[in-house]
């Protein structure tokens, strides 16, 4: 549930900015060319927002709580990202 929160809070936010680019342009710019260019502006600053609070973890979410680390075998071989235990391949 807490992944669908998120993905419906980034589309959303990058919704307003899609609609505050159109607005901009299509109507602002008729009354006030520089109050288009601060809508765009504005609508510059969002989707850096909306990656960060679309990838922002709740507290209960317990991404980080992988069952895997817990795993007594995680130092035997093919365990070790760094030193594979397969063969190089050619």
């Amino acid at each position: 549930m807490q992944a669908h929160q998120r993905h419906v809070r980034y589309f959303v936010m990058m919704g307003c900015c899609i609609g505050t680019f159109v607005l901009a342009w299509s109507v602002v710019r008729f009354v006030s060319v520089p109050a288009a260019i601060g809508m765009c502006v504005f609508a510059m600053v969002i989707p850096p927002l909306a990656a960060v609070f679309a990838n922002k973890r709740d507290p209960d979410d317990d991404w980080w709580n992988d069952p895997r680390w817990d795993n007594p075998g995680w130092d035997d071989p093919g365990h070790d990202r760094d030193h594979p235990d397969h063969e190089p391949r050619p």
